[in-house]
């Protein structure tokens, strides 16, 4: 049975940081293994924001682009959020499966944690 859990969500103020984690378990390996993060603010459609591959490939959504840093050890990844802004305010959901593009559509991704909430206050 896959699980993929999230942790690290939390309050912080504008231009702080939080460090998002996602434990996956179950997930055969595969070279075409990615796992991602979307979130998801209140009243908006779910939207891409990492993603990275087996090899160590990574993707990001251009309103994160030099801010977020998604790393990966085994099978947990990481989602460092810096300089963080109140439009990063969402609930953040960690993706994994097996695909070799379109990184950034989320119906691409076959399993899906319980989501973390995030808060960025002004």
């Amino acid at each position: 049975q896959v699980q993929l859990v999230e942790s690290g969500g939390g309050l912080v103020q504008a231009g702080g940081s939080l460090r998002l984690s996602c434990a996956a378990s179950g997930l055969p390996f595969s070279s075409s293994y990615v796992m991602g993060w979307f979130r998801q603010a209140l009243g908006k459609e779910r939207e891409f924001v990492a993603a990275i591959r087996w090899s160590g490939l990574t993707y990001y959504a251009a309103s994160v682009t030099e801010r977020f840093t998604i790393s990966r050890d085994n099978t947990k990844n990481y989602l460092q959020m810096n300089s963080l802004k109140p439009e990063d305010t969402a609930v953040y959901f960690c993706a994994a499966g097996y695909l070799n593009r379109d990184y950034g559509r989320d119906s691409a991704y076959n399993y899906w944690g319980q989501g973390t909430p995030v808060t960025v206050s002004s």
